[in-house]
């Protein structure tokens, strides 16, 4: 009584049944439509060997059923079976008809897969007024067919599976005698009355793309996303595209939406305003025009998902089969599933406003192995999505248990049923091949419920991860009709899972040697985790010296999912294309901020400041950074006060800023400086910076020099004021130039000094210009050295040989003009100032 009480509610009242019919009759439309204007050629069923081969026998005439309605009929039902015929011989067919036959209930599931394949044709024709009749059917013609036949008169018995048989019977010139030159056989399920015990079927609806966005973002506020391309995107979500009719022909079903949130985080980026590489370049982007479209999708998605079970795929949808077998050795790689799985419930629910289940994990086909269930529930999920196919039944239960399995570890494993996952598979745009996997899906799910009409059980059906919209329309067609008959109830994922499994279904997991070589084959190799854990690096270098790191962080973490993606199976080169350029983008971020290049730098002092310029090319400040500038020869050149000094740096964005180090010269040469920028934990950022220093500091024997060189001007000063005091003596001895002594008065020489007044030779060479004389001016020089307290003469030669006195006390006069002070300045030994910046 418990569980039938859980049925209540799930099975469709009259009003919704009938809206789901006329649901799917107007989603049928369009695909019939197609059928309507298929060519007039070998219909997509044939094989290419029978084609090849003569046509003759019962594959003269080529059959295609392009609908059989009602799917699953009922008592008081008329039986439609419409469809195109083709002559493939080499002569006219001539009174031909096209006629039904139905065989007898077939008794298992595999007898449905053996009698798709050849099965032996059985049956007594339904002649009368239900055939359709052709006068004359000419080679390579095409011609379309429809019967009708009351479900009465197919003479149908106890509820089973049938088989249904369409055939043309007609003659020819070589055998002028009806036979049967065309058969198609399909199923026609049959049980008109509700079943006393029913199996609950859970349906999964995926709406998964392939990788759309890059890494890149622009240098706005808004970080407006960059797209590698949108055009495939927006194909896929308008109008006829395969993810619009997802969308509307799931509303209409009793189904769990399983959902990549990339796909939502793409769709809801176009919404607004982003932009699209030209040509695969970032260089050069382009406005994107598909807003309405994506807006219009996203609403209708949230509408359609409101009060149902949505099951939220890891980020970007990783490929947990490649993870587990090439990527584990990686170290670091299972840390990007966590953070896809983090990821995912926040992003399905501020988009959809939902809260999804996140504690699913389906790995590529259903396919495990030890390995994928142990990292597909390393980053939380409890339950692994697997396939019958993979974990196979050891034939100890006759009949199909239910999906739930416990596998140990607290793990239960989902599986879904191959048969009805797998069965719609292929080009399902040819209405022959859409029509024959309807009924083949119906027919394998009443089979399977009449295997053990007495136990209910909990059937999963995985289809292929991204349908094309062909195959979306043939699932709603085969969903719709499951649901609308009397075997099955519908039901969630998690009430699947929570169900009661079988004491006798296989829980053991398939040794890694069971694991198909062709899925292995496309899986993403070791390279490719390597090179992803190269970018996560990086990235780990980079935003630590960021100011606001959530600009780079989040797109650079998604582009990392994005990389992981199941949808790259298949496809190696684009995938590696990705990779590439999503490390290419990163290391350009990166290389935005460092240092300037430096040339030689001269110093020409025992100590200088050298500065260092850090520039940042990004939008953003960088803070945390640390500059090192250190010495390679310490002995001629120290920095600071050792080998090295360290400053912190920040920079804001579009900025450069100098750091300036005190530097102290201990010898002349050439020393080596490398400057290195540190993150704060003492990883270094960019690469090194190497130049040298020419260091030219002034050394005791070029001060030696200097002495020198004042001492040779101080006497030759003291000579020529010798030769002057000789000569004025020797004129004032002869009577020229004043009193008879010849030698002026104080006042006089005090005079001449002051004012300047007199002769006073230019040339130095004692050469007179003017009235006055030479020996006067030598003796007012005289006078002025002798005023000066020890009678000698300080300094050294002015202009023109001049000789200035300079006071010997603390209370001497200074000299009042500025021509008086020395010409050469005393030497200054003391260090130079730290605000010397050196020449480059």
């Amino acid at each position: 009584m418990a569980e039938a009480a859980d049925f209540q509610g799930t099975s469709p009242s009259p009003a919704r049944r009938w809206l789901r019919r006329t649901g799917a009759l107007l989603a049928g439309a369009p695909l019939l439509a197609g059928i309507l204007t298929l060519p007039t050629s070998m219909p997509s069923y044939a094989s290419e060997s029978s084609i090849a081969a003569e046509a003759t026998g019962s594959r003269t005439v080529g059959i295609s059923l392009t609908s059989l309605s009602p799917s699953v009929p009922s008592d008081g039902d008329t039986l439609t079976v419409s469809g195109r015929i083709v002559n493939n011989g080499k002569q006219a067919i001539t009174a031909a008809h096209v006629g039904l036959r139905v065989g007898p209930t077939l008794n298992g599931r595999s007898a449905i897969d053996d009698a798709a394949k050849s099965n032996p044709y059985a049956g007594t024709e339904i002649g009368g007024k239900y055939v359709a009749e052709f006068a004359k059917l000419a080679p390579g013609i095409s011609q379309p067919f429809s019967i009708s036949v009351p479900v009465d008169k197919l003479d149908l018995g106890s509820d089973g599976v049938y088989q249904l048989g369409v055939t043309l019977t007609g003659r020819t010139s070589a055998a002028p005698y009806d036979q049967i030159l065309g058969i198609q056989r399909t199923f026609l399920p049959w049980q008109p009355e509700a079943a006393d015990t029913k199996s609950r079927t859970t349906y999964l609806w995926p709406l998964i793309s392939t990788s759309h966005m890059t890494a890149e973002t622009g240098s706005n506020e808004q970080q407006t996303p960059i797209f590698a391309d949108d055009d495939a995107l927006a194909a896929e979500i308008s109008p006829g595209g395969r993810l619009e009719r997802l969308l509307s022909l799931g509303k209409d079903l009793d189904i769990t939406w399983v959902i990549d949130p990339d796909l939502l985080a793409s769709v809801d980026a176009m919404t607004r305003s982003y932009r699209v590489q030209v040509n695969g370049s970032s260089r050069t982007t382009t406005a994107g025009t598909h807003q309405a479209v994506a807006g219009k999708w996203l609403s209708e998605l949230e509408k359609a998902v409101e009060d149902e079970e949505v099951v939220a795929l890891p980020f970007a949808d990783p490929d947990l089969a490649s993870l587990a077998h090439n990527g584990t050795a990686v170290t670091g790689s299972l840390s990007h599933l966590k953070d896809a799985t983090t990821v995912a419930a926040t992003t399905v629910e501020s988009i959809l406003h939902v809260i999804p289940s996140t504690d699913y994990a389906w790995p590529v086909n259903g396919a495990i192995d030890p390995s994928i269930v142990k990292v597909a529930t390393s980053a939380g999920a409890d339950t692994v999505l697997t396939r019958s196919d993979s974990l196979q039944e050891s034939g100890a239960l006759p009949y199909t248990p239910s999906a739930a399995r416990p596998i140990g570890g607290g793990t239960t494993a989902v599986v879904a049923d191959a048969r009805l996952s797998t069965a719609f598979q292929g080009d399902m745009t040819v209405a022959g091949n859409s029509t024959l996997a309807v009924q083949r899906f119906l027919a394998q799910s009443l089979m399977l419920t009449q295997q053990a009409p007495d136990r209910q059980r909990s059937i999963v059906v995985a289809p292929q991860r991204m349908p094309t919209a062909g195959q979306a329309q043939t699932m709603a067609a085969a969903l719709t009709a499951l649901q609308d008959g009397n075997w099955s109830q519908s039901a969630e994922l998690s009430a699947a899972t929570k169900a009661e499994p079988d004491a006798g279904a296989t829980t053991r997991v398939p040794a890694a040697s069971a694991y198909p070589s062709s899925l292995r084959k496309q899986e993403l190799p070791r390279a490719a985790f390597e090179q992803i854990q190269r970018t996560q690096k990086e990235l780990d270098s980079f935003q630590v010296v960021l100011s606001n790191q959530s600009r780079v962080v989040t797109p650079f973490g998604r582009a990392m999912d994005r990389s992981m993606s199941t949808s790259w199976r298949g496809r190696a080169v684009e995938a590696s294309a990705y990779r590439t350029g999503v490390e290419r983008y990163l290391v350009g971020l990166t290389e935005s901020v460092g240092l300037i290049e430096k040339s030689e730098a001269k110093l020409s002092g025992r100590s200088a400041t050298i500065p260092i310029t850090v520039q940042n090319n990004l939008v953003q400040g960088v803070d945390h950074l640390v500059l090192r500038l250190t010495s390679k020869q310490p002995s001629r050149l120290s920095i600071g006060d050792g080998v090295f000094e360290e400053q912190q740096v920040s920079v804001s964005g579009g900025h450069s800023q100098s750091v300036k180090f005190t530097t102290n010269a201990h010898a002349n040469g050439r020393a080596a400086v490398v400057a290195q920028l540190y993150t704060q934990d003492g990883r270094a950022y960019g690469p090194a910076m190497t130049f040298d220093v020419k260091v030219t500091e002034i050394t005791a024997t070029v001060m030696l020099v200097i002495a020198g060189g004042v001492l040779l001007l101080v006497l030759a000063g003291f000579r020529m004021y010798t030769q002057r005091k000789r000569e004025a003596v020797r004129r004032a001895a002869e009577g020229v130039g004043g009193p008879a002594d010849g030698v002026p008065a104080d006042g006089e020489a005090e005079n001449a000094a002051a004012t300047g007044s007199g002769d006073s030779p230019e040339n130095g060479d004692g050469s007179e210009d003017g009235d006055g004389s030479e020996s006067d001016t030598a003796a007012a020089q005289n006078s002025a050295a002798a005023k000066s307290g020890d009678g000698t003469v300080s300094g050294a030669p002015a202009e023109g040989g001049r000789v200035q006195a300079a006071p010997s006390e603390p209370g001497a006069r200074a000299p009042e003009h500025p021509g008086d002070a020395p010409d050469t300045a005393p030497e200054i030994t003391d260090p130079s100032g730290t605000g010397e910046r050196v020449d480059r």
